[in-house]
């Protein structure tokens, strides 16, 4: 059954229009939802701890910026754009005891709300707005007057009108230019954290990393094993977004294309789709969930080494070095506030 797809001519700010939006968070979603939804004539306030480093990007950028509470109290639509597992405390400490009735509760992420690490109360709508894009291309499409397409859904509706919100929102960031596909917060959260496990993520760094390993051990060069495993990755993956597999095997050689209809099943081969059926399994049923809380409660001391692994890999290094010689690469400082990224600072953020 094909997806309910809203576009630009049948949804509407409407819904937005003398109500005040509230985004808690000012990093890779938070920034760009607040943006847009301000250019876009929707009244909007930020909240961030008193501390945080993006409290100074907001306030350059023109929004007055609040404690969480006060934004809670004084917004109608309410947009957690938190880290997954940092909603359950600031919900409990500073959203829950501030929320009333008829407010609309909002996610770009359906962790929080599926595994239930949080329980809004039955008065209030929960609505999900998931772009399918990072923060900075939804910002950086807006300000092109295009707009990068984005998931709905409704977890609670007491007033019967949680999805007109839903829409207004999406179509405020720009989404409704491109599209807005309806779905539910279960398909949202699993298709998205296993698409982040298996393939986009963790499938791929773990593919680009064996190929480097296996070149290099053979006694190639690490700099020709970097631009045959990871560099040229991006060539490919561009062809596929903009043609669909079968448009990338028409742009490259035959050569090519012999070489992946019969070797690529052979590297995915039963044994992998096994292990992609086990890691679904985790997700639908909550394993991997109770995984990443506990390890976020204790401290994240594996998640801390296993990144350092991965920065400490031969293929960064030579990466740095190769992405030096390459001036039309854009230059990211990856070590400030998220929502200064564009302008080089800061990091993407899921």
């Amino acid at each position: 059954m094909a997806a309910k797809i809203h576009t630009e001519e049948e949804a509407s700010l409407a819904p937005l229009q003398g109500r005040v939006f509230g985004v808690i968070g000012f990093g890779s979603q938070g920034h760009a939802h607040a943006l847009n939804l301000r250019d876009s004539g929707v009244e909007v306030i930020v909240g961030l701890p008193e501390k945080s480093r993006s409290v100074g990007v907001a306030q350059e950028l023109g929004f007055a910026v609040h404690r969480s509470p006060e934004v809670t109290a004084r917004a109608d639509v309410l947009f957690l754009a938190t880290p997954d597992l940092v909603i359950p405390h600031l919900y409990a400490a500073e959203i829950a005891p501030h929320l009333r009735p008829g407010q609309t509760l909002g996610f770009a992420h359906g962790f929080a709300v599926h595994y239930r690490t949080i329980a809004p109360p039955a008065n209030v709508n929960v609505i999900l707005v998931a772009p399918k894009g990072p923060g900075h291309l939804v910002r950086r499409e807006f300000t092109l007057g295009r707009g990068v397409p984005a998931l709905v859904a409704v977890g609670q509706n007491p007033s019967g009108k949680a999805l007109e919100t839903a829409l207004a929102w999406a179509t405020g960031i720009g989404a409704a230019r491109a599209g807005v596909i309806e779905t539910t917060f279960r398909e949202e959260t699993e298709t998205d954290l296993f698409g982040e496990q298996a393939v986009l993520c963790g499938g791929v760094t773990a593919l680009v990393q064996a190929g480097f390993e296996t070149l290099v051990d053979a006694g190639y060069q690490p700099e020709m094993a970097y631009f045959e495993c990871l560099h040229e990755l991006k060539l490919i993956v561009d062809l596929m977004q903009e043609a669909g597999i079968s448009g990338m095997r028409f742009s490259i050689s035959e050569t090519a294309k012999w070489g992946d209809v019969t070797v690529g099943p052979q590297i995915i081969d039963e044994h992998v789709r096994e292990t992609m059926r086990k890691v679904l399994g985790r997700i639908q049923d909550g394993s991997f969930a109770r995984e990443w809380i506990a390890e976020t409660e204790g401290g994240k001391k594996r998640y801390k080494e296993l990144l350092q692994q991965g920065a400490d890999h031969p293929i960064e290094l030579v990466g740095a070095r190769m992405r030096s010689l390459m001036p039309w690469l854009k230059k990211r400082d990856v070590s400030g506030a998220q929502a200064a990224f564009e302008t080089g600072g800061g990091k993407p953020i899921e």
